[in-house]
Order: structure tokens, then C-alpha cells, then sequence
């Protein structure tokens, strides 16, 4: 019998073709991920602090820059180790808890977008019967049905990759841990693995992707029904945000998961713009057209002393 020795722990090459960058890249995604981290933590305040932003819309926008602080927070961290020159090893718990966390996070937020776009749709669409369909029970339901399942999405596929033998080479060719990369440094058969993990991160962004155009497809043919040019600017304005950040969460996932044949270098820079600009983006995205959001941010920003009183 072959003897197979455990892998108890990884080393992460990092970002494919950057060597010679470390310093460069460490002083660009450090400040991407400190300003990540303040504007998510600003809407959160400006919501919470604003009795006039406590509704379904804004509760649903408070989970996702919660989740766009930790997101970023699952691989950056240890990046930012390494590009410092410490050491690029992570022990084979912290690679599963890696993997896990990131699919956890970013699984939730798609469900998350799915049901942001539902709020939208029923606002536009069903007005008079708003405040019943999204009553407070309604969004917590929803709220708690995002996280259940996306903690299922990464359950499952973390077992998946982890119940695979490692036992040769770990040396992992990417700047965290991730099914593609890890599935490559299996001591088995895995492509019935990767075909069943392909289908399984496809199906979902792809299921949620296709009601998020079913919600919108409804609004834009409801929008178009109203007469008021005022209220069409309105309700487009209303909308837009939503779909800006919308096409910055799925377009890096479909790059990255649904291609037929991976590019380690591609691939690495569509995930860092996801895992670092985007939610840099979203805060910006969600203040700058919301008057009611910017009006909430500057009383927050004068209360904290960064903004004179007459702002």
C-alpha cells in the first residue's frame, strides 16, 4: 500500500505574476480595505441612526454592508500578511474555514441581492400592498432565510473539496483558498467533483441572476406605465443603484466560475476587484443617489466631528 503522508497546512503563493509588486500591492489593497471598511460602516451607522431609514429597503441594505465588511475580511487579512513579508502559510483548518466563510458570505449576498431586487419589485409594482407583503416578520424571514442558505451552499461545497484526500504537494497557487485551486492539490480523481461543485456554483448565481431580470423586467414594464415624468425619474433613480451593484457582484462570478477553461492570473484579478473594490463601490453607489441616505451620512459624519455644522 502507498504511504500518504497528511497535509497539516498550505502555503499561498499568491497573486499569480506579481512578484517584485509586494509593496506596491500592499499599500493599494490595504487602503481599498480600510475604505471598504469605513464606508460600510458609515451607511450601518447612517441607517441605524435615522428613524426615517428603518424601513424594509434600508434593512436589507444595513445586512448587505455588514456583509461587505466581512466579505473582504475572509482573504485580505492574510494577504496583507504575506505582501508584508510575514509568513504565507495557513494550517489546513484555516484553509476549510477560508473557503467556507468566503462561499458563506458570498453566497448570502447573492440571495441577498435576490431579495433586495423582490423589496424593489413589490414597492414599484404592488404599492398599496407594500407594507403588507414587507411587513417587519416578512423581512426578518427573508433576512434569516439568506444566511440559512448560503450556509448551506458553503456547507456543502466545503465538504465537497475537503473530504478529498491532501497528502502531496501544498503549495497553493492563488492568494487564499479556493475549490478550483484546492481541488488541484487533491491525492484523488476529482472530476466528478469539479463537475458537481461547477454545477452547484452555477446553478445557484445563475437561479438567483435569472429572478433578479424576472423583478426588474416587472418594474421597468411598470415604470413605463406611469405617467408622471417625475415619478418615472423617481422610480428609475430608485432602481439604478440597486442594478449598478447588481452587475458588480455577478459579472465577477460568472468570469470566475462559469468559464470552461480557468486563467489563474484572470481569475485572481476579477476576484480581488470583487472582494476589494466592490464593496468599496457599494457605499458610494448606495449614498450618492439616495438623498435620504446622504442626508443620514452627514449628520453621522458631524456627530463624529468631520463635518463643520453647517453641513
Amino acid at each position: 500500500m502507498k504511504n500518504l503522508s497528511v497535509v497539516s497546512e498550505f502555503i499561498l503563493l499568491g497573486i499569480p505574476h506579481t512578484e517584485g509588486l509586494e509593496t506596491m500591492l500592499l499599500v493599494l489593497f490595504l487602503s481599498f480595505y480600510i475604505f471598504t471598511l469605513m464606508g460600510n460602516l458609515l451607511i450601518l451607522l447612517a441607517i441605524v441612526s435615522s428613524t426615517r431609514l428603518h424601513t424594509p429597503m434600508y434593512f436589507f441594505l444595513c445586512k448587505l454592508s455588514a456583509f461587505d465588511i466581512f466579505f473582504p475580511s475572509v482573504s485580505s487579512p492574510k494577504m496583507l500578511c504575506y505582501l508584508s513579508g510575514n509568513s504565507r502559510a495557513i494550517s489546513y483548518a484555516g484553509c476549510a474555514s477560508q473557503l467556507f466563510f468566503y462561499h458563506f458570505l458570498g453566497c448570502t449576498e447573492c440571495f441577498l441581492y435576490t431579495v433586495m431586487a423582490y423589496d424593489r419589485f413589490v414597492a414599484i409594482c404592488h404599492p398599496l400592498r407594500y407594507t403588507v407583503i414587507m411587513s417587519h416578520r416578512a423581512c426578518i424571514i427573508l433576512a434569516m432565510g439568506t444566511s440559512f442558505f448560503g450556509c448551506i451552499q458553503a456547507t456543502f461545497l466545503t465538504t465537497l473539496t475537503f473530504q478529498l484526500p491532501y497528502c502531496g504537494p501544498n503549495e497553493v497557487d492563488y492568494y487564499f483558498c479556493d475549490i478550483p485551486v484546492m481541488l488541484k492539490l487533491a491525492c484523488a480523481d476529482t472530476s466528478a467533483l469539479e463537475m458537481v461543485g461547477f454545477i452547484s456554483v452555477g446553478l445557484m448565481p445563475l437561479s438567483c441572476f435569472f429572478l433578479v431580470l424576472t423583478s426588474y423586467s416587472r418594474i421597468v414594464f411598470s415604470i413605463l406605465q406611469i405617467h408622471s415624468a417625475k415619478g418615472r425619474r423617481h422610480a428609475f433613480s430608485t432602481c439604478s443603484a440597486h442594478l449598478t451593484a447588481i452587475l458588480l457582484f455577478y459579472v465577477p462570478v460568472v468570469l470566475i466560475y462559469l468559464r470552461p477553461t480557468p486563467s489563474p492570473w484572470l481569475d485572481a484579478t476579477v476576484q480581488i476587484l470583487n472582494n476589494l473594490v466592490t464593496p468599496v463601490l457599494n457605499p458610494l453607489i448606495y449614498s450618492l443617489r439616495n438623498k435620504e441616505v446622504k442626508s443620514s451620512l452627514r449628520r453621522v459624519l458631524h456627530q463624529l466631528g468631520f463635518l463643520p455644522e453647517q453641513l
